[in-house]
């Protein structure tokens, strides 16, 4: 429930701060007429979000077992990926967010409505696709038969509208750097988790071999169906028979993304840290004296 708390938090903020910020632009600029059409492509954007969400769900049920393994890990690695690329991203662009959708905001002012929708719903809607795709992956993968899973997805999503809105208010200062650090770093460990699990799937689905092949089994030490069980399958997708390919999947993934993420700015976007405008003066070159 944690894990999937914590992707509806993370994910559920980065969509409440875009929203914050076009608004909070578009009312300071005195161009509250354009509201109208920024809350449509947010509208459409969330209406595209749960309709693929539920094409996910109820489309997946249609097939048959091996299909349906093939499918969830398939999608779980995808799932994997995307979020991946996003933790990277928004770590290396949370500072500058705010200008970037100004920017954007500005060219869509300037060319009419439709620009603006389009806006507001590309802006939105990348990351309810994302939120989608990994809640389905996660909650495929937790596979308990209960509610657990969603409600954490909707706490969270309601913690981060919280968030949100007093963070438009003023009433709320968010390093938000140190946050989708910090919070990105937790989403690679659940994302590794879903990883092998979805390798686990294609396995099932006889893709992959090694079905049989367990790392160990301790099963009878950590009972998947007690209260600590629940709570490792639900924060770390923790499954007590993995197989070695589950094992050696997670490993791969998780101690060098983890390194790379943890790793200076710089140094994990491959680029040099750009020197302040005072250490550029303090340490450059001195202007030559006019002769």
């Amino acid at each position: 429930m944690f894990g999937n708390y914590l992707i509806g938090l993370r994910e559920g903020l980065e969509a409440s701060l875009v929203v914050c910020i076009l608004i909070a632009y578009l009312v300071k600029t005195e161009r509250t007429d354009a509201l109208k059409p920024i809350w449509a492509g947010i509208g459409v954007a969330i209406t595209v979000a749960l309709g693929f969400g539920c094409a996910l769900e109820f489309g997946s049920q249609e097939m048959t077992f091996q299909a349906q393994e093939a499918l969830g890990g398939s999608l779980s690695i995808l799932a994997v990926g995307l979020v991946t690329w996003m933790v990277f991203w928004m770590r290396r662009t949370a500072r500058h967010l705010k200008s970037e959708l100004h920017g954007k905001l500005d060219a869509a002012l300037a060319m009419g409505t439709g620009a603006l929708v389009a806006t507001a719903f590309l802006a939105v809607g990348r990351e309810g696709l994302e939120t989608a795709l990994f809640v389905w992956a996660s909650v495929h993968a937790a596979s308990d038969g209960t509610p657990r899973p969603l409600i954490g997805v909707a706490l969270g999503l309601a913690t981060a509208v919280l968030l949100g809105w007093l963070f438009y208010r003023g009433a709320l200062r968010i390093n938000l750097a140190k946050f989708f650090t910090w919070t990105g770093g937790m989403l690679v460990v659940v994302a590794a988790g879903v990883l092998a699990y979805g390798v686990h799937d294609l396995q099932e689905a006889d893709f992959v071999p090694g079905l049989t092949n367990l790392a160990f089994d301790i099963s009878s030490t950590i009972d998947p169906t007690s209260w600590y069980g629940t709570l490792l399958k639900g924060v770390f997708n923790f499954q007590p028979d993995p197989t070695v390919l589950q094992v050696t999947v997670w490993a791969l993934y998780l101690v060098p993304t983890l390194t790379i993420f943890f790793a200076p700015v710089g140094f994990a976007s491959g680029k040099k840290k750009v020197k302040a405008p005072d250490e550029q003066g303090s340490h450059g070159a001195q202007p030559s004296k006019a002769s």
